[in-house]
């Protein structure tokens, strides 16, 4: 590590604590949508009633837990990586390396992000539900994907931003590193 490692500043630290709450949040809402199928498995096999809103909810809760789970994996190194060519460069070309895949990461994310916020608000302003007796509000749901997507932006930003200005070494390799 560098002699700037440790020295994190705030907005970094905000967008680091964001990314860990909707970590949790993601995984309680995993959690969460295993008591459900339960519930939902109770009430058909052993009640013999059917069930009306399980399925959507456990659908949108999964979904929505991928997108806001997704800081906390960037956070954490989470995401599947092959690192075999990080490893066999040179430090210097590991962080330009690094930089650029963070940079085309980030657009992708800022490009779903643009996307996706003017279809959360469509479902929000035209009040749409789900066509399920149910008829779930769908803005709840939806507005998961630019949350989500949004705190990604972020956590892109504060990794960048910690490699560039050296107080993070990229991939969490340290220089010496090396096959």
């Amino acid at each position: 590590m560098s002699s700037k490692a440790g020295q994190m500043p705030a907005w970094v630290a905000l967008v680091h604590g964001a990314s860990r709450l909707l970590g949790v949040a993601a995984a309680a809402l995993l959690l969460v949508s295993i008591f459900v199928v339960c519930q939902m498995v109770f009430v058909r096999a052993v009640l013999g009633e059917s069930s009306i809103w399980q399925t959507e909810f456990v659908t949108y809760s999964l979904v929505a837990s991928a997108f806001i789970g997704a800081p906390y994996i960037l956070l954490t190194r989470g995401h599947v990586a092959v690192d075999v060519l990080p490893l066999m460069v040179r430090p210097a070309a590991r962080r330009w390396l690094h930089l650029v895949g963070s940079l085309v990461g980030l657009s992708f994310c800022g490009f779903f992000l643009y996307a996706a916020v003017p279809w959360w608000h469509e479902s929000w302003s035209t009040g749409l539900t789900t066509a399920s007796i149910w008829r779930a509000r769908l803005w709840i749901p939806y507005l998961a994907v630019p949350v989500g997507l949004g705190l990604l932006c972020l956590q892109y930003a504060a990794e960048i931003w910690m490699v560039w200005t050296r107080r993070e070494d990229p991939y969490g390799l340290a220089p010496e590193d090396h096959l």
